[in-house]
């Protein structure tokens, strides 16, 4: 993909100008960067989740990265998808049930979600807003056959 075709279908995403970094050389079609994440709502994800969620728009294969913000005393929804995610949350104090497991945590603590475990989380300050960083695999099962679904609570 050019650098013109990258910046229409994401004008977010950059790619690289440089050939090497150190003394290592980069393809600039492979190398690209998401500049202000959060200036970038998915506004659909967003609903569904319930929160404010931001996609870096990056072309990896295998992985995904986004940044979610849940307001004070907000509650996501519960939900559900076949690839494993990795929550880091960079600030704000709560909880998560998964699976029926209630998993507490604060700003500084990572949670492991496994594939297809229901899951939701809970902002426990009233005041202060949670920042989290969630990494998953969900490319790579895109990529194999499109096997990345996600399943939202109905009620």
């Amino acid at each position: 993909m050019s650098t013109e075709e990258s910046q229409e279908s994401n004008p977010e995403a950059v790619e690289d100008e440089g050939k090497t970094i150190g003394s290592v050389e980069f393809r600039p079609e492979r190398f690209a960067i998401h500049r202000q994440v959060e200036k970038t709502l998915a506004g659909k994800f967003s609903t569904e989740r319930q929160h404010p969620v931001f996609i870096a728009k990056l072309p990896s294969h295998c992985v995904s990265m986004n940044v979610g913000i849940i307001e004070a005393g907000i509650t996501g929804g519960n939900h559900r998808h076949y690839y494993e995610s990795m929550i880091y949350v960079i600030k704000g104090e709560g909880y998560s049930i998964v699976e029926g497991v209630k998993v507490e945590w604060q700003g500084g603590d990572v949670v492991y979600v496994p594939p297809w475990a229901w899951h939701q989380h809970f902002n426990t300050d009233p005041d202060r807003e949670v920042r989290y960083i969630a990494c998953t695999n969900a490319p790579l099962l895109q990529n194999v056959g499109n096997i990345a679904r996600r399943e939202e609570e109905t009620k």
